[in-house]
């Protein structure tokens, strides 16, 4: 059977999922798809290559259209969705985060994050580092998200530090989407505080 390149990135997502980045390597990847190892480097020439591959697959839906017509609601749907990407998968965000310090994966959503700012009022300078801002910020929370998550499931955090214990308490403990939603807002109060303060 042809060995294509998706098959190589379905085969490293799934590995991904199941053992998580640490346990990712182009052997192991080789072994689970039943080819010597040097079939690989046929598709991609290293192993950043294709874990700029899996980002792409994990950042997709970045793509799809946004349903808010203000720039404001335009950005926060795309953050949302952004952090939704990285936790859709294990170790998602350490992923992005490093193939993106590479450029190795697409820029599509820091992108579009900075058209919004654009609509709202940014210069394209300042819409750039706004992006980059929000973009280390959601990559940087969900990295911690992740790993407290595995942290939790390996038995490795005491019951008051748990996720799960964190969702069982009631309004007393945020969770980590109303965590990531308050520094969203602070986000965006910070670039209508900016935009506001301009003499036009």
């Amino acid at each position: 059977m042809q060995l294509h390149r998706t098959d190589v990135v379905d085969g490293a997502v799934a590995i991904l999922d199941q053992y998580g980045l640490a346990d990712l390597t182009m052997r192991r990847l080789a072994t689970s798809l039943h080819v010597q190892p040097g079939a690989l480097y046929w598709h991609f020439p290293n192993k950043q290559a294709l874990l700029g591959a899996v980002a792409d697959r994990i950042l997709a839906p970045m793509e799809d259209t946004v349903d808010a017509d203000e720039w404001s609601g335009q950005v926060s749907e795309l953050a949302h969705r952004l952090r939704s990407c990285l936790l859709a998968y294990r170790d998602g965000a350490e992923v992005v985060s490093a193939t993106y310090a590479s450029r190795l994966t697409t820029s599509k959503g820091r992108e579009r994050l900075a058209g919004a700012l654009i609509r709202g009022g940014m210069t394209r300078e300042e819409a750039d580092q706004a992006a980059y801002t929000l973009l280390y910020y959601i990559l940087g929370g969900t990295v911690d998200e992740q790993s407290r998550m595995q942290m939790d499931s390996a038995g490795a955090l005491s019951e008051e530090s748990s996720p799960v214990h964190e969702s069982l308490t009631g309004d007393e403990t945020p969770s980590a989407t109303d965590r990531f939603d308050f520094g969203l807002q602070l986000f965006l109060g910070g670039v209508r505080h900016l935009l506001g303060s301009r003499v036009r």
